[in-house]
């Protein structure tokens, strides 16, 4: 029990950050990002994750930015799909501080519960898994999207888009977690 409580402690300080970098980012832009259509959001989070792939295999980088900086976009670029998806783009694209906040902190407790559910059955197998892993593993999810996308949402037995974002999500807290600790 105690891992499950130092996870969850270690899984709210990496959300916490995260948020503080969205707001941040939501100062300097604004809501600039609710134009964005889901496969657009799915794109750019593919581009993260082929760069952290990138500097993996390589074993150098050019551009300064590291790949913690790119897992928390993943992590933030997950909260934006997971929001577009549920508001759509009819809205409006302008939204308060308090909604984003509001809805912000929706999907991050979502995607927690579901990491406490799945690490209670699966006895935080993560920690003994590699981060090029996990970096795969967000890779696969992606090419999923996409494929759920081009089926225009439909799928036969699979989980839809929004697990899918939600295990991107946390393979990209656990790797921050672990690129902490290792």
């Amino acid at each position: 029990m105690l891992m499950v409580s130092n996870t969850s402690l270690q899984y709210g300080n990496v959300l916490a950050h995260c948020k503080d970098i969205f707001l941040k980012k939501m100062k300097d832009y604004g809501t600039a990002w609710r134009i964005l259509r889901v496969s657009s959001i799915t794109d750019q989070i593919f581009i993260k994750a082929q760069r952290i792939r990138s500097i993996e295999e390589k074993g150098m980088q050019k551009v300064p930015e590291g790949i913690d900086a790119e897992f928390t976009g993943i992590i933030n670029y997950c909260i934006i799909a997971l929001i577009q998806l549920e508001m759509g783009n009819e809205s409006g694209i302008e939204m308060t501080e308090p909604e984003v906040l509001e809805h912000f902190q929706k999907h991050a407790d979502t995607a927690k519960k579901l990491m406490e559910d799945k690490n209670h059955d699966y006895g935080e197998a993560w920690r003994d898994m590699r981060i090029s892993s996990m970096t795969d593993l967000i890779l696969m999810k992606i090419l999923r999207i996409k494929q759920i996308e081009d089926n225009e949402g439909n799928t036969l037995v699979s989980e839809g888009i929004a697990a899918n974002y939600y295990d991107m999500m946390n393979y990209a807290v656990f790797a921050l977690i672990k690129m902490e600790n290792d």
